[in-house]
């Protein structure tokens, strides 16, 4: 694929803010519409970077980008892992194979949705989370995280996206004596990537120390980093009782830091617990969400994260879900039919 068509979209948090950033991350937060398709997939119009992740389809990457651009009709696929394998573990001869089936089914990489910080805060009791946690075939332990993210900045070279998600340690019962160091980690995480012209992504993520959109909020009201910005999940912050993603955690967010969208749907049960649903079959509000997303601009991935195990696999329970993401889409009145 060319670089030309792997212009990568941002918006600009501030005159000043930009002024600091080096010259590749200005590029980076610079807006570029939307190529025109010929071959009937998600049309122009759409406004979002309509996207599955891989490896809730299938753990063959052929047969998941088949999916994905044949049946889902899509352009973009975000990359967790694959041939049983987290993507930071990848050979440099399977990270071009990857690259050759992206080619083959004209597939761009919304982001590298990499484990980074998926582990333990040193020092800190033992997250009770962490070991129960399925990480997707990763397993590093704090000491390795330097070498995780200049991985993960290799690779989002490799797959020419500008993009890696990152979580803040797994969840603490109390994080306050550990906050200001973790914040600090992100900073240094955030401006690491931007001397690489990267855009750091910090998932909230129900096992880690941010997990609802009150969290994710105060977040990034403390790390200031342009580049720092939010994979917001409705979903995910729906686990905590009591939670509204949509509208008061998102009205709580700042709009231009939001730099992409994890999809799937979330049931609460009497007891108070939760469980995984089909999008469009749980408690988020999405339609009012892409609503919300197309009034502020926000133009990048919106992510099917599926979870959700209902019709028996991974790629019939994607299926559902997509099925009901795009549903939802054209709701909202966004065009992203395939």
């Amino acid at each position: 694929m060319s670089h030309s068509r792997r212009k990568f979209l941002a918006e600009a948090a501030s005159v000043g803010a930009m002024t600091a950033m080096p010259r590749g991350v200005h590029a980076a937060l610079a807006a570029d519409p939307l190529s025109a398709r010929e071959d009937g997939r998600v049309s122009m119009t759409c406004p979002f970077r309509l996207s599955v992740i891989n490896d809730e389809i299938s753990q063959d990457f052929d047969h998941a980008c088949s999916v994905a651009a044949n049946d889902f009709g899509l352009q973009w696929i975000e990359i967790r892992g694959m041939w049983d394998k987290n993507i930071t573990e990848l050979t440099e001869g399977e990270v071009d194979n990857a690259r050759k089936i992206l080619e083959k089914y004209k597939l761009r990489v919304t982001d590298i949705a990499s484990p980074l910080f998926k582990v333990n805060w040193p020092g800190a009791p033992q997250s009770s989370l962490g070991p129960k946690r399925d990480q997707f075939h990763a397993d590093f332990d704090f000491k390795q995280q330097d070498k995780v993210l200049e991985r993960c900045i290799d690779l989002a070279k490799a797959f020419q996206t500008d993009r890696i998600r990152c979580f803040d340690f797994w969840r603490l019962d109390d994080q306050k004596p550990y906050r200001a160091a973790i914040n600090d980690k992100l900073r240094e995480a955030a401006r690491r990537c931007a001397k690489s012209n990267m855009i750091l992504l910090l998932e909230n993520e129900m096992a880690c120390n941010t997990g609802s959109g009150k969290e994710a909020a105060a977040v990034l009201h403390e790390i200031r980093e342009p580049n720092f910005t939010l994979n917001w999940d409705p979903g995910n912050s729906a686990t905590f009782p009591g939670d509204t993603p949509y509208p008061d955690d998102y009205n709580l967010l700042p709009k231009h830091r939001i730099g992409h969208c994890h999809c799937k749907d979330t049931i609460r049960k009497p007891d108070g617990k939760f469980e995984w649903a089909s999008v469009g079959g749980g408690i988020i509000d999405w339609v009012g969400q892409f609503r919300a997303f197309m009034r502020d601009g926000y133009h990048y991935a919106v992510s099917l994260e599926t979870h959700w195990r209902g019709a028996g696999t991974p790629e019939a329970s994607s299926r559902v879900s997509m099925k009901g993401l795009k549903e939802a889409l054209g709701k909202a009145g966004a065009d992203c039919q395939g």
